[in-house]
């Protein structure tokens, strides 16, 4: 079978073991004589699984008893324009801070539901030091993207908020490092990077943050109203979930659990860093080194032809969409869960020769 090593940003490289214990269970999913895409939301076969999906996650991300976890259709930016209508029916003040592209676009959508404060802006490498931050001491919530995926640029800390409730937006980083949920209001993370496949977000609220909507929330983009139907409001795509269920499952079972997750996650982007860092300036990576992501690694070469034969030549060696964002151009290695080490490893091998290559020209 032909596959290549699949460094997108996503939606992402899926584990062959879980695209292969699917194509096993499309035709008869669990003896019901029907595939998981035909069978019913409402049937018990799928709300037992859903029932265990939500157990599992709770058990890995370590989850308190007080927040709900929701399977919601759509992806993240839907919950940009969520966030807001669900937390400031009672108090309209917010504080954004932006690192990049994504918390730039999430504080655009929340400034049609609430009174927006952008607590500080990110330049291009690094970010103010918290005590420069002008936060706002009786906000909703303050919001922040831990990782961006466009720029490469991962907030490694928690922010300090005072109390202020917190709201993360995980896509890009959620399983692939250790979270304390306690100290966050609200988490969401669509599933294309290291949950599956597009169409589903995993949510998590804090129960006290659910009477917070604003009255104009519609039923359906209401966390209360998700939560008391148990994410079964409205039709849930089935397949979405079912493909996330598959992937906690891999995580659990053939990955040893989140912490052996997080440490191969260490390895391969420690690895990819050396490479550039030890390229005599070949790769360049200009992200203040305190604020690297782990999960999304953009580099540049000294010329855009260069990029070009890089990305041609790599696509030939089954080194597939390294190109990065239009709207930075370069390299971009995304290393999410599923992307082996030795993904990883042929990379290096491809970028040190390609280096030497072109290096003397």
């Amino acid at each position: 079978m032909f596959r290549v090593y699949n460094f997108a940003a996503g939606p992402a490289m899926m584990p062959e073991e879980v695209l292969v214990r699917a194509q096993q269970e499309m035709w008869n999913w669990q003896d019901t004589g029907v595939s998981v895409m035909e069978i019913g939301h409402r049937t018990n076969v799928f709300q037992d699984m859903l029932t265990q999906l939500e157990s599992k996650i709770r058990g890995l991300m370590k989850i308190p008893n007080n927040y709900k976890v929701l399977f919601l259709a759509g992806g993240g930016q839907g919950q940009f324009s969520f966030a807001p209508m669900n937390l400031t029916g009672k108090n309209k003040k917010v504080d954004y801070i932006v690192s990049g592209i994504w918390s730039e676009r999430a504080a655009k959508y929340a400034s049609r539901y609430a009174d927006v404060n952008i607590v500080t802006t990110a330049s291009l490498t690094t970010i103010a030091q918290s005590t420069e931050w002008n936060l706002s001491s009786d906000a909703a919530y303050v919001y922040y993207c831990p990782n961006e995926t466009i720029n490469g640029f991962q907030m490694h800390t928690v922010p300090e908020t005072n109390g202020v409730p917190i709201v993360a937006d995980f896509t890009s980083s959620i399983l692939s490092i250790d979270i304390d949920v306690s100290k966050y209001g609200v988490i969401f993370a669509s599933a294309q990077k290291n949950l599956g496949i597009s169409g589903i977000t995993l949510v998590i609220v804090r129960d006290d943050l659910l009477d917070q909507a604003q009255h104009c929330t519609p039923e359906v983009f209401s966390y209360k109203a998700q939560a008391e139907q148990k994410s079964l409001l409205n039709t849930i795509p089935v397949l979405p979930v079912y493909m996330m269920d598959l992937m906690i499952d891999w995580i659990i079972n053939s990955q040893g659990g989140l912490n052996k997750v997080v440490e191969n996650n260490l390895r391969k982007a420690e690895k990819i860093y050396t490479a550039i860092d030890e390229s005599n300036g070949f790769y360049t990576n200009n992200i203040e080194i305190a604020y690297r992501s782990l999960v999304n690694i953009p580099f540049n070469l000294p010329s855009d032809e260069l990029v070009k034969h890089f990305l041609i030549e790599a696509a030939q060696e089954g080194l597939a969409y390294l190109n990065g964002h239009k709207l930075d151009g370069g390299v971009r290695v995304s290393i999410y869960n599923a992307l082996p080490e030795a993904g990883v490893d042929k990379l290096i091998i491809f970028m040190n020769a390609f280096a030497k290559k072109y290096s003397k020209q």
